[in-house]
């Protein structure tokens, strides 16, 4: 049965699809973005369907080049002192807001220190923990905002503090949690600036229109330094979880871009719409984690029977047919700052040898024919994770467990494992905010919101914690590299693939480049009719 909620969201989408107009004369990128934003508020969002929208109309002091790699942004310029520790912003000339009111080096300190604010519970916080006092802030530790290693010089000099060296720091002011907001506005109307009638950004584009359920439109900023080299004038990002019907819309012409598609699609693609499929490696992880609160997944006996019981090697070909990567480490090969990673000892075990040490370990745990283990499998609605789900149940059913397939919108998904609000075993998946491994493995230390299953461990994330003290990148590796041992060794969730990207892009599209953190700012690219 369809909920109420469902069909709401599908009339909504009906009903906009038909008011959404182009300007006349205007170039207007159409873009599938699969999932249905939460927020504009770069301190509200988790999301990549987010990150595209939020990382057009906003621009931190750190921006990303067609290769997402870091490149200027609001600040044209910057130094960083002989011991690592401090990095000093220079603004540059007549930034403003959409609204005309200049940015200033205060509405980085206000943002940041927004963002770390317990009371705005900003479920991103910690990946700007480098920061001076920004952990103990977050923590209420601290109850001085000021004392966020931020200042504002003057107007145009932001001065950023760390604990310690952090070799990934630039990279991570690149994300959205160290975005501006417009101090004027969020002062004046609190968490309705988003709206798009309060709405000041000082990204390349802003927005015109925003309907839930349906699409944000996007227009192109008159207040943003580069708006002389702008091509696309607007862009409308489409809510469609459909992949099956995105693709359809795509190939009527409806969609200039499709940020997913239905991977058993995709050698017909390649056949027939040669060069618009684009598949690629990305940094990111394709996992499942446990609720550990919930019995028996807090005994690791069978938390890594189901993991050695899971055929990765089919799934990237055969399942999917797109070719991912096998997963049996957390920190994904060829990531920056580390050597190889922490794999599982049974790696290189034949399936059949998995299959039996599984069966093995279920039987100490106290399952077998008599008592079979029964498992909720939670999904968010999408084809490929579908494919995922059927075949990894069919995977367990070999030892005898028994599987109930659960699935929900991507929004109700997230939010119930940020609560660890699940039954048993849920999907999940990170793609990498900068290139480190410690963007990975803080996924599972303790108290942070997105590790989802609460799996804790003193000596894990006492290693953690010593890495960031660690300013030798040798040394500090390989204390990351015992941390990660430890979490594979305990099972603390199931890495099942490492992802590659899935776009189809429209040869009336220039600009689109892939790379490894699959971001495609709407500013580097054009579109011809």
């Amino acid at each position: 049965m369809r909920s109420v909620k469902g069909l709401f969201a599908a009339a909504a989408t009906l009903v906009a699809s038909a008011l959404i107009v182009a300007q006349a004369g205007a170039v207007t990128l159409h873009v599938h973005n699969g999932g249905d934003p939460s927020s504009l508020d770069p301190h509200k969002v988790s999301g990549d369907w987010e990150n595209r929208v939020v990382g057009d109309i906003l621009e931190g002091l750190v921006a990303e080049d067609i290769d997402a790699k870091a490149i200027p942004g609001q600040a044209e310029s910057w130094d960083i002192s002989e011991d690592g520790l401090v990095y000093t912003f220079h603004l540059r000339d007549g930034i403003q807001w959409s609204d005309g009111t200049p940015v200033t080096a205060d509405d980085f300190v206000f943002a940041l220190q927004r963002l770390q604010d317990p009371a705005n519970a900003a479920e991103y916080a910690y990946l700007q923990y480098p920061i001076k006092n920004a952990e103990q802030i977050n923590s209420g530790e601290i109850t001085d905002l000021s004392a966020l290693g931020v200042k504002a010089i003057d107007d145009r000099t932001v001065e950023i503090t760390l604990e310690n060296p952090a070799p990934f720091f630039i990279e991570a002011l690149t994300h959205y949690t160290a975005f501006p907001v417009p101090k004027h506005i969020v002062e004046a109307k609190g968490d309705d600036w988003v709206k798009v009638e309060n709405i000041a950004v000082n990204g390349p584009y802003k927005p015109s229109e925003w309907l839930p359920g349906s699409h944000v439109k996007l227009v192109a900023n008159d207040s943003y330094y580069g708006m002389d080299d702008l091509a696309i004038d607007e862009v409308i990002y489409y809510v469609l979880e459909d992949e099956s019907a995105a693709l359809r819309r795509y190939r009527a012409g409806e969609f200039d871009i499709l940020t997913e598609f239905p991977t058993d699609q995709l050698q017909w693609l390649n056949e027939n719409m040669p060069g618009e499929a684009h598949v690629a490696p990305q940094a990111g992880l394709y996992y499942y984690v446990f609720n550990l609160n919930r019995k028996p997944f807090d005994d690791a006996r069978v938390r890594q029977a189901l993991s050695m019981a899971i055929n990765r090697e089919v799934i990237g070909p055969q399942v999917l047919g797109s070719g991912e990567i096998p997963a049996y480490s957390w920190v994904p090969p060829g990531t920056a700052n580390y050597g190889e990673p922490a794999y599982v000892d049974w790696k290189d075990l034949s399936y059949a040898d998995k299959i039996a040490e599984a069966t093995a370990l279920l039987g100490e745990a106290g399952f077998g024919p008599d008592n079979p283990l029964k498992v909720e499998l939670r999904y968010n609605t999408n084809e490929n994770h579908k494919r995922v789900a059927v075949a990894i149940a069919a995977m367990w059913k070999a030892l005898g467990v028994e599987v109930t397939l659960l699935n929900t919108e991507v929004k109700v998904h997230y939010a119930d494992l940020q609560e660890n609000d699940f039954a048993g075993v849920a999907r999940a998946g990170w793609l990498a905010d900068y290139n480190d491994p410690v963007n990975f493995l803080d996924l599972l230390k303790t108290g942070v919101t997105n590790n989802y299953g609460r799996w804790s461990n003193a000596e894990f994330d006492s290693l953690l914690d010593q890495a960031a003290e660690e300013t030798d990148l040798e040394a500090r590796a390989q204390l990351l590299f015992a941390a990660e041992k430890i979490a594979m060794e305990e099972t603390a969730a199931v890495p099942i693939y490492y992802y590659v990207t899935r776009n189809m892009v429209s040869p009336k599209v220039s600009g689109f480049k892939d790379n490894v953190r699959d971001i495609h700012r709407t500013r580097w690219m054009s579109k011809t009719e």
